[in-house]
């Protein structure tokens, strides 16, 4: 007997509330007033999802259209999908509880490689052909967007269309293009090549990529009247986007449950293994007014009791005294914390942090990257050994007695010298505190944790190998024979997850058949545990052909083809080789705020405003 959605929810005892519940906040509207409606997918559970402010924002500019309903659908655990399986119930939105099968566009969210995977079985729960030349016709149009989007060849045989950059403005461009095909009666042919004309919408069918006997791409050749290059899409003016301010409250615990408050975009710093850094450049900032605005009206309507500054570097904002003071104002007396993430040693102000500390004390968390001065030159960290111990200083001082650090193993041009630094630079973090420290009863807690470095596209280490498992794992346990001290407890990323994002964030289109025989094994939920499973991948690579080292450990060369290619966010390549050569040299280059350094991201604003934001 076929169950409906609540009935298969009410059966799982411990399932989230999330599939049986509506949420305070959620959009509802009227069928009959609706003639587009947007099944928008985060390929991850619901508590994930729910935490990720640029589907909050993309959510509330969709619903605010004419004649449009954008729906949430999650990926759901692993219970709750055997039951939908075992019962033949389709993937649903949350809003509405119809299938997604009858929605007219889908849209993907994609903001880590290893979610490709959710990609897919989302697809195959929804009911929902695989491949883009499988679906015929305007129904279950699907497209898909997110920092992973500037490389989309791995998902080019799935997705119909990447939306490139930020989605405040092309999303509604995106709609309504498809609106007017929908009213005109058009193939889905004739729309995609109408959807391929909106700045940033890259058509991965209007391109044939060929390869070199030795595996590496020889030619990317566009349709005629195809772009050959697809530039990526910025929101001009922060201080005027949409930003929402009344948003959904979940009925269920998330990872992030507060209120999340965007400060700027970009990044003045250009640290060279950030592709976040990269890619959204140029640097655009909101007014510190528009700012305490934004977060009151927040924080009256969610009832949340903390509130989180986001960007990639919040301290490097310039009105962030100013900004914090006018919070305080508001939150101090309502007992509501105030959260300051990303901050840099080089700029750590002890007196903003005593009074942001007032309502709950937190530990400091700090990312050197690199435990020598050569390496963090090497990858343009720009902070010293000399302002990392000067600001714990000042911290221990002032009664912290924790803190969190984060490094890369792996990272180029490393070797043991740099690896038994970190430790060394842990010791003296110690010593700093038996120095400083006022709360020395409770003694000191470091948290160290290190990644495995992956090169990304549009940064200086695109062109940069992956070290092999195995020497990772070597410098893990060299890292692991120099820690003695008992208050340090050390935690390091797995290789086997880190390794195959390394491979969807620089493969090129054959890997989507890995990925499709990845789904075929049962591969999903990638970036949990509990169903991460490596033999799986290495399988489904063995099935396609394809060998991992590949796209990890050879590099690439610096004259190579690139999969990317074809994508533009701003970024020129003259410049990045130019920042890997520096890299080889260990030699730094000064943050945006001190000296403009021809990046090509400032032409992509009309009105150049990494030089005339006031805030940034």
């Amino acid at each position: 007997k076929q169950k409906t959605a609540y009935e298969i929810s009410e059966c799982l005892v411990g399932s989230e509330i999330v599939y049986k519940r509506q949420e305070y906040n959620q959009i509802i509207k009227d069928k009959k007033d609706v003639d587009v409606r947007v099944a928008f997918c985060f390929p991850d559970t619901y508590e994930i999802g729910m935490s990720n402010i640029g589907m909050r924002i993309l959510y509330g500019v969709m619903n605010e259209m004419s004649g449009v309903w954008c729906e949430r659908v999650f990926a759901p655990w692993g219970d709750m999908e055997d039951k939908m399986r075992a019962h033949g119930l389709p993937l649903w939105a949350l809003e509405s509880h119809d299938a997604v099968r009858d929605f007219d566009l889908v849209a993907f969210t994609l903001g880590y490689e290893m979610c490709y995977s959710n990609v897919l079985n989302m697809l195959e729960l929804a009911q929902i052909p695989l491949l883009s030349k499988d679906r015929g016709g305007l129904e279950n149009i699907v497209f898909a967007g997110g920092v992973c989007a500037v490389n989309p060849e791995p998902l080019a045989d799935f997705i119909d269309f990447f939306s490139v950059g930020e989605g405040e403005e092309s999303t509604p461009e995106i709609i309504e293009c498809y609106r007017a095909a929908k009213k005109q009666g058009l193939t889905k042919l004739e729309f995609l090549h109408e959807v391929a004309k909106i700045e940033g919408v890259y058509v991965p069918s209007f391109y044939t990529h060929t390869y070199h006997e030795d595996g590496t791409l020889a030619a990317i050749t566009p349709e005629p009247g195809a772009p050959e290059r697809v530039k990526k899409r910025i929101v001009q003016d922060m201080n005027t986007a949409y930003f929402p301010t009344k948003t959904i409250v979940p009925s269920t615990q998330i990872v992030h449950d507060r209120s999340n408050l965007e400060i700027f975009r970009g990044c003045i710093r250009g640290c060279r293994f950030c592709q976040a850094g990269f890619c959204y450049r140029p640097i655009r900032a909101k007014s510190a007014d528009v700012l305490c605005k934004q977060a009151i009206e927040s924080l009256e309507d969610s009832g949340n009791s903390e509130i989180t500054l986001a960007s990639l570097s919040t301290s490097d904002y310039r009105e962030l005294e100013a900004l914090a003071d006018g919070l305080l104002d508001y939150c101090e007396p309502r007992k509501i914390n105030l959260s300051l993430p990303s901050l840099r040693a080089d700029n750590f102000s002890r007196e903003l942090m005593m009074r942001i500390q007032k309502v709950r004390k937190s530990g400091l968390t700090f990312a050197p990257e690199a435990g020598t001065q050569r390496l963090r030159d090497a990858i343009n960290k720009n902070v010293t050994e000399e302002e990392i111990l000067s600001t714990c200083a000042t911290a221990f001082s002032g009664g912290w007695n924790s803190v969190k650090l984060y490094f890369m193993l792996g990272l180029p041009t490393e070797t043991d010298e740099d690896v038994v630094g970190i430790a060394e630079l842990v010791y003296k973090i110690l010593q700093v505190w038996r120095e400083n420290g006022s709360g020395k009863k409770r003694g000191l807690s470091i948290n160290l944790a290190t990644a495995y470095f992956v090169p990304k596209p549009f940064t200086p280490f695109q062109w940069a190998a992956q070290i092999t498992p195995e020497e990772y794992l070597r410098r893990v346990h060299l890292l692991q024979a120099n820690l003695h001290a008992k208050c340090v407890d050390y935690r390091y990323h797995e290789s086997d997850l880190s390794r195959l994002e390394a491979v969807m964030a620089r493969g090129d289109r054959r890997v989507g058949q890995a990925l499709l025989e990845a789904h075929r094994l049962g591969c999903r939920l990638d970036g949990w545990d509990e169903y991460f499973d490596y033999e799986k991948w290495l399988e489904a690579f063995r099935r396609a052909g394809l060998d991992l080292d590949f796209y990890t450990t050879r590099g690439f060369a610096a004259d190579e083809l690139l999969p990317w290619q074809t994508i533009d966010v701003g970024v020129t390549t003259k410049f990045l080789l130019h920042e890997c050569e520096k890299a080889l040299r260990s030699e730094a280059t000064p943050d945006c705020r001190t000296h403009c350094n021809g990046c090509g991201a400032r032409m992509l604003s009309e009105r150049r405003l990494c030089d005339e934001s006031p805030a940034v």
